[in-house]
């Protein structure tokens, strides 16, 4: 079997991510190939799209959302992703037993003795007259019923696990700043989330395993569950495996890819891309070495801004006074220092539209 080192599953990465080049593609249709970009930073997913797309409008984003083409919804992982509105649709009911055991998890204490089908019920009675509320005013509402819980833990269970809720606008949209009102999924995109499948078929999860190897791939079965979170995948993998191709990796793991799926050459050049915080193309993966050290893993989950160069994370960036600022975590060189600064000056622009094209590099 064909052994795929670091640098090659670096590349294919880079390509089905849109990070090797800018793609050519409207932002819905970069969401839907992308699986979703986690978002539960509200701004950051219109960095990571301007870092994968050649023309990309923040405009273009904004109005999908109020358009209800896209939705901010809790799914993969239990946290917020920006998803189009027919795979948020199709996969919720797929994702129900993860985000209640999920929640359960860190909750089970303070839900002993809370029959979760009657809180459900209690919360859609609430959300009945079409209002939309935070999560604290819906654990208010039902709190009464089980004050031993407190509304803080039955507003979570609710909104995170119990019904499918959509984040609305203006949270999310472009410079805009909102608390998180919700609603359920069914009110706002018109119609409830697809069923789960009674046949003992899983049609949803086999998707998701195509869906994650066009995005992600070559990746393991470990990959997989550790970008979405669900556990109960063995079987779409093994019904979906004639279709598929197998690698090894350097550590000898087993990689799953679809046949025809980009796996460039290792020596193609990969340029500098600024990646936002929590960024799928590090966090879709149980094993991030293709693009992350291990001594800089930490980055990924406390919601570092980082920069690749060479296709890896080697530096992060924040803003200050509008202009962008790198921290490199090692020596840069000078040609890569005056790629950063390229596309360091180019993303300042865009988040200021034009008004500063500041960037400053620190000493590596």
């Amino acid at each position: 079997m064909t052994v795929l080192d670091t640098r090659t599953l670096n590349r294919a990465t880079l390509a089905r991510q849109l990070l090797l080049d800018r793609a050519d593609l409207p932002v819905r249709d970069a969401v839907a190939h992308l699986c979703g970009l986690q978002a539960q930073e509200p701004q950051e997913p219109f960095v990571g799209l301007w870092s994968r797309l050649r023309a990309f409008d923040a405009a273009a984003l904004s109005e999908l959302l109020t358009g209800r083409r896209l939705v901010r919804t809790i799914l993969m992982r239990r946290t917020v992703h920006l998803l189009t509105a027919e795979d948020a649709l199709a996969w919720r009911a797929r994702h129900d037993a993860m985000l209640r055991q999920r929640m359960l998890g860190t909750y089970r204490r303070e839900l002993d003795g809370v029959d979760l089908d009657e809180l459900a019920a209690a919360g859609r009675a609430v959300l009945a007259d079409g209002e939309p509320r935070s999560m604290g005013d819906l654990g208010r509402a039902v709190a009464g019923r089980w004050p031993a819980a407190g509304p803080r833990v039955l507003g979570e269970m609710l909104v995170a696990a119990l019904i499918p809720m959509a984040q609305l606008p203006p949270r999310g949209l472009w410079r805009t700043k909102a608390g998180v009102r919700n609603a359920p999924l069914s009110s706002w995109l018109g119609r409830e989330p697809d069923p789960p499948a009674q046949n003992g078929s899983d049609p949803v999860g086999e998707a998701l395993v195509r869906r994650y190897l066009a995005a992600y791939g070559p990746a393991a079965s470990a990959d997989l569950r550790a970008w979405c979170g669900l556990a109960g995948l063995p079987a779409a993998v093994a019904a979906v495996r004639p279709e598929l191709v197998s690698f090894r990796d350097e550590r000898g793991r087993e990689l799953l890819d679809l046949p025809d799926a980009p796996r460039p050459d290792p020596d193609t050049p990969a340029p500098v891309r600024f990646l936002p915080a929590f960024d799928n193309a590090i966090l879709g993966y149980h094993d991030r070495g293709r693009i992350i050290d291990d001594a800089h893993r930490g980055l990924s989950v406390a919601g570092a801004r980082v920069v690749l160069v060479d296709g890896r994370v080697c530096a992060t960036w924040t803003v200050e006074d509008g202009t962008v600022v790198v921290t490199p975590l090692g020596r840069l060189s000078g040609g890569d220092r005056d790629a950063v600064g390229e596309q360091g000056r180019a993303l300042a622009a865009f988040l200021s539209d034009g008004d500063s094209h500041r960037v400053r590099i620190g000493d590596g």
